[in-house]
Formats: C-alpha cells, sequence, structure tokens
C-alpha cells in the first residue's frame, strides 16, 4: 500500500507564498502608506492611486489565471510570477517618484493575482490527488501572518528608514521565503494533465451552469461586502471614537488578529457541517459584523465589526473555492481563477460605489449599508447553491 504524503510541508510552501505576495507584497502597503506620506513620497491623493493600480493588477493577474489553469501552465507561470512579485518589491525600494511607484504596484498586483490563484489551485489539485482536500483551506494561514507580519515590519523599521527605503524590510525577506516555497511545490507529484474522468456523458467546459452560477453570484456579494470595512474601518474608528482611545490606531490590528485562527476554523466548520452550509454561517457572520458598526455606537460596533469580518472573509475564500471545485471537479483551478477575478472586480467596485455615494451627500458610516446589503445578496444566493455532489 503506497505511503500517504507529508501534508505539512506542502501546506507551509503555499502558505509561505500567499505571505509573500499578500502579506509583504500588498497588505504591507497598509501600514506602510501613512509613512511615505509623512516622509513626502507620497500625498494622501496619490496613495490611493498607487492602491487602485495595485487592485487593478490583481484583477489582471486572476484574469491570467482563468487562461493558465491546467498544472501545466501552473507550474510555467507561478515561478515567474513570484520573480515578478519579489523584483516588484524589491524596486519599490528605489521608486523615488508616484509615477514609477504606480508602474510598480501594477506589476505587483498582476503577479500577486497569479500566486494567490495558481499556488492554492496547485495545492488543492494535489490534496484531491491523495484525497485529503480537507486540508486546503490551511494554506491561507500564510495571509494571517503576513498581515501581522507586515505591520510589525513597519513599525519596527520605524525611525531606521525614510521615503523609499521603508520597502527594504519586505523585500529582502521575500526573496528566500518565495525560493523556498517555490523549491517544496516545484517537487509535488503532479501529472501534467490529469486524464479526464470516465463518464457516459462529457464534463462541461461551461464556467457557469445551474449549480455554479448561484456560487458565482453569492462571491460577488462577498468581495463587495468585505471590502467596506476592511478598507474604511480605521477611518470609521477616527471618526466616531473619542481620542485616545486603543482603538482609534489599533482597530486595523484587532482584524489582523482575528484573521489568525480563521483558516483553521472554517476549515474545520467545513469538515463538520460541509461546505455549502459552513459558507452560509460566513455570510451571517460577516453580516452581523457589519450590523454591528451601523446599528452599534461607537467602539463597540467597531470591535464587534473587526473581529467578525476578519475572523471571517478568509473563510468565505477557502470555503468557497473547495466547493466550486466539489460542484466542478474536472474544471477547479479555471473555476478557482474565475471566482477570485470576480472578487477582485467587486473589491474595485466597492471603494468607487463608496466615492460616488459620498459625492451625493452619503456619510462614510451610511456607506456601510451598501456592504451589509451585498452580503444578504451573497447569503440568499447561497441558499440556491445545490448540495455537494
Amino acid at each position: 500500500m503506497p505511503q500517504r504524503p507529508a501534508l505539512f510541508p506542502t501546506l507551509l510552501a503555499g502558505a509561505i507564498l500567499l505571505l509573500v505576495v499578500h502579506g509583504l507584497g500588498r497588505f504591507i502597503y497598509t501600514p506602510l502608506l501613512p509613512w511615505l506620506v509623512q516622509d513626502g513620497l507620497l500625498d494622501i491623493q496619490q496613495g490611493a492611486t498607487a492602491a487602485t493600480w495595485n487592485y487593478l493588477g490583481y484583477l489582471i493577474g486572476a484574469l491570467l489565471a482563468v487562461r493558465w489553469h491546467r498544472v501545466a501552465q501552473i507550474r510555467r507561470s507561478l515561478p515567474w510570477a513570484l520573480a515578478v512579485n519579489v523584483l516588484s518589491t524589491l524596486a519599490q525600494t528605489q521608486a523615488e517618484s508616484a509615477d514609477a511607484l504606480y508602474a510598480l504596484r501594477l506589476l505587483n498586483g498582476i503577479s500577486n493575482g497569479l500566486v494567490f490563484v495558481q499556488a492554492p489551485s496547485l495545492i488543492l489539485e494535489w490534496l484531491a490527488r491523495h484525497r485529503r482536500i480537507s486540508s486546503s483551506g490551511l494554506v491561507y494561514l500564510g495571509v494571517c501572518v503576513g498581515l501581522i507580519l507586515s505591520s510589525l515590519l513597519v513599525s519596527l523599521s520605524d525611525g531606521l528608514l525614510q521615503g523609499a527605503d521603508r520597502w527594504w524590510p519586505a523585500a529582502l525577506l521575500s526573496i528566500p521565503l518565495a525560493w523556498w516555497g517555490w523549491r517544496q511545490l516545484a517537487r509535488l507529484d503532479m501529472p501534467e494533465d490529469e486524464p479526464a474522468a470516465v463518464s457516459a456523458v462529457g464534463p462541461s467546459g461551461r464556467l457557469l451552469d445551474r449549480a455554479s452560477t448561484p456560487l458565482f453570484l453569492s462571491y460577488a456579494g462577498a468581495g463587495l461586502g468585505y471590502i467596506l470595512p476592511m478598507t474604511f474601518l480605521p477611518m470609521v474608528a477616527h471618526l466616531q471614537i473619542a481620542p485616545g482611545s486603543f482603538l482609534i490606531g489599533n482597530s486595523w490590528l484587532v482584524v489582523a488578529l482575528a484573521t489568525l485562527p480563521s483558516p483553521w476554523l472554517w476549515n474545520r466548520l467545513g469538515v463538520l457541517l460541509g461546505d455549502a452550509p459552513a459558507l452560509r454561517l460566513s455570510y451571517v457572520t460577516q453580516l452581523v459584523g457589519v450590523l454591528a458598526i451601523l446599528l452599534l455606537p461607537g467602539a463597540s460596533g467597531i470591535l464587534i465589526c473587526g473581529v467578525l469580518v476578519g475572523g471571517t472573509f478568509l473563510g468565505t475564500v477557502l470555503l468557497t473555492q473547495r466547493l466550486a471545485r466539489t460542484l466542478h471537479p474536472h474544471q477547479g483551478p479555471r473555476l478557482s481563477a474565475a471566482l477570485i477575478a470576480l472578487y477582485s472586480l467587486t473589491q474595485l467596485a466597492g471603494p468607487w460605489l463608496t466615492g460616488v455615494w459620498l459625492d451625493m451627500g452619503g456619510t462614510l458610516h451610511s456607506a456601510f449599508w451598501l456592504g451589509a446589503g451585498a452580503l444578504l445578496w451573497g447569503l440568499l444566493w447561497m441558499l440556491l447553491v445545490p448540495r455537494q455532489r
């Protein structure tokens, strides 16, 4: 009887690659931005523009992953995407102008989108091959650790580095981590092209059908619903809480800490309850979090929102990816890429719709009703997703 492969090195490698591209490549920009503005490298408007270019790049990367979804294609493109991500982070240490940073954040986003789709997809296919798919969600622990690590790197280097040099800690750390992570994934015993399952009726090549369409529509609500608190929670804290409160400077830390146990928790709930029921529960939890900031004044609402949304959004991601593969096992990586592309598109829409609302005379606080409505939309469509086959 063949020996079962060790899961830990593969899951650790996937988590480290997500830490590199999402923590050190993408999310470190959030705590860095106030210091880059203070150093005179950017103004607030330029900082927002740089973030938009990164989000656009992420969408482009996810769309490329829809095209390059086969195992052989992932093996070829994933190392190049990692190299571009690391090199663009490294080049940001020399970006002394806003235009240079825009271009580098775009490249960083494209490579991030590719790696964020392809690395978990490759691992998911490998786990399915060895009938260990229930462990797939643990890969997303890398995002949680990356959020905390990025905050630590920025705070520990404050006073030592200025301007573009503030990128150096992330750049130097990402090089060995990306190299080690890819070396582990390159060794996976995956055939170049999995043989198609024998069936009286060949599997459909359509992305959207009666099974997957409700899941796509639900996931659109998830992307729009989570991005509002994840983008504007610190700003709402500044507007609503009295000066001197712990949450004014640490609401983002609350979110980061809440993410840490979330992949394990939601992965476990998916195993115990089934991925579809657990996914419905994740929508309810996030909806309660967004409603808390709308209905509870001040610190209590912000704290509940940070904990519930921060501790749930990754669960929605990992459960949706796994459920999609269950519905269409013959095109798992392609479905994963398409879902991430949709998710990133609705992320782009969230801040834009908020800006439109503010221009119409609305408040930032009331804009959170948009997020609540999006999560309710997602929950209602999840009720129409068929039972797992």
